[in-house]
């Protein structure tokens, strides 16, 4: 009988989550009233507030949420994964609200009086982890810092769809982040390595298929 319940349970807080974000995606946090995302979610007050004690502890869950929409699917390893992650988290951008909603709450956390990092320094703790195994590999250049690299990669990541979504609705992120790797690769990979890792928006033709 305890399992069936916690199933429903967290069911109940996957629900109450996803129409949150969606409606935190379309009217940002200070247009998503508690009545909208009950309504969205078809839940009562109770349920969500056993679960979330407020809209600011929805919004601060789906910052924190966005690397589950994208890490759990991607299979390589070293370089290549990191690349893979940034063209995959190009394309989830446009298709999953949840990962929408947690970019756009990060963004304007501070309108609602909130001022938490942990989403960018999330993504680099992933991201370096990635550059440290592509340095076992012997993938990088002699003297690259993991950790530095997945500062910026986080930082131009941020800027390239703000400026993205202003431009192109983030239709042409994908193409940008190309370009990123593009540029960034010849600094921090060994040759070898930048002839053999596909970072062009056809690589997300092998990508998308596999976390559907």
């Amino acid at each position: 009988m305890g399992r069936p319940k916690q199933e429903r349970a967290m069911q109940t807080r996957e629900t109450i989550l996803r129409a949150a974000a969606e409606v935190f995606d379309e009217f940002g946090f200070a247009g998503a009233s508690i009545n909208r995302i009950l309504k969205r979610a078809e839940v009562t007050s109770g349920a969500m507030y056993h679960h979330f004690e407020s809209k600011e502890a929805l919004a601060r869950a789906l910052m924190n949420a966005q690397a589950e929409a994208i890490v759990p699917w991607v299979e390589s390893t070293g370089l290549q994964r990191l690349v893979d992650l940034t063209l995959i988290w190009s394309h989830q951008l446009q298709e999953d609200p949840l990962l929408r909603a947690g970019v756009r709450l990060t963004g304007e956390q501070a309108t609602f009086g909130v001022q938490d990092s942990s989403p960018y320094s999330s993504w680099a703790k992933i991201m370096a982890d990635c550059l440290v195994v592509a340095s076992d590999k012997g993938e990088l250049q002699p003297g690259v810092e993991p950790g530095a690299v997945a500062e910026f990669v986080v930082e131009a990541c941020t800027g390239m769809q703000t400026v993205a979504a202003v431009v192109s609705g983030r239709e042409d992120l994908a193409g940008r982040v190309a370009r990123m790797w593009q540029l960034l690769l010849p600094g921090i990979a060994v040759p070898s390595v930048i002839m053999r890792t596909e970072v062009s928006t056809d690589r997300l033709k092998q990508l998308v298929p596999a976390q559907n």
